[in-house]
């Protein structure tokens, strides 16, 4: 997990020093043939420019999007969930820095954007590894994937809350 957020958090920063040495918001720099534009944008709200103006409650949610991950990550033991926690928390923490550090002041920073696709908002690596994460989230979660590797038994439950019988299958080659 460790591995994935500070490779992702890294090269989310590289890419936005670059960003802010080679690109222009009033000049994109256009590859693919168009298909991709490197356009340097500064956000103060969310995705898609959610909430402009609010930079504030961004850097909150980042900060205890962080903070709840790292508390929950000891009970990870797999990979996958040590990957998808690990994009989640590079993502959060990409924007966090610039929430924190960047203009105009501490805690009110401008997120850093620059790449542009057809038809969609400018973004982030940061961006690109928040949804890449929440949706490994998301799709394991629907499976009944837990963080220790095994599936949620679809055993019906007794009344007060426990398994009533059959055993939890297990992912990635994890048994019991």
């Amino acid at each position: 997990m460790a591995t994935v957020a500070l490779a992702l958090l890294a090269a989310d920063f590289l890419t936005k020093q670059m960003a802010l040495t080679d690109f222009s918001g009033s000049d994109p720099t256009e590859t693919l043939g168009g298909l991709l534009k490197f356009t340097l944008v500064f956000n103060s709200g969310g995705a898609f420019s959610f909430g402009e103006g609010n930079t504030w409650f961004f850097t909150v949610v980042k900060a205890t999007v962080i903070v709840l991950l790292l508390v929950v990550s000891p009970r990870i033991r797999t990979r996958f969930w040590a990957v998808a926690f690990g994009l989640v928390i590079a993502g959060a923490a990409g924007n966090l820095v610039d929430r924190l550090f960047r203009a105009p002041s501490p805690g009110q920073g401008l997120v850093v954007d620059w790449i542009q696709l057809p038809h969609w908002p400018v973004f982030n690596l940061a961006d690109c590894a928040v949804v890449c994460g929440s949706a490994l989230v998301m799709w394991a979660s629907t499976r009944g994937i837990r963080l220790d590797g095994t599936i949620a038994s679809e055993t019906p439950t007794e009344p007060d809350g426990t398994e009533s019988g059959g055993a939890e299958q297990a992912v990635a080659g994890r048994g019991r």
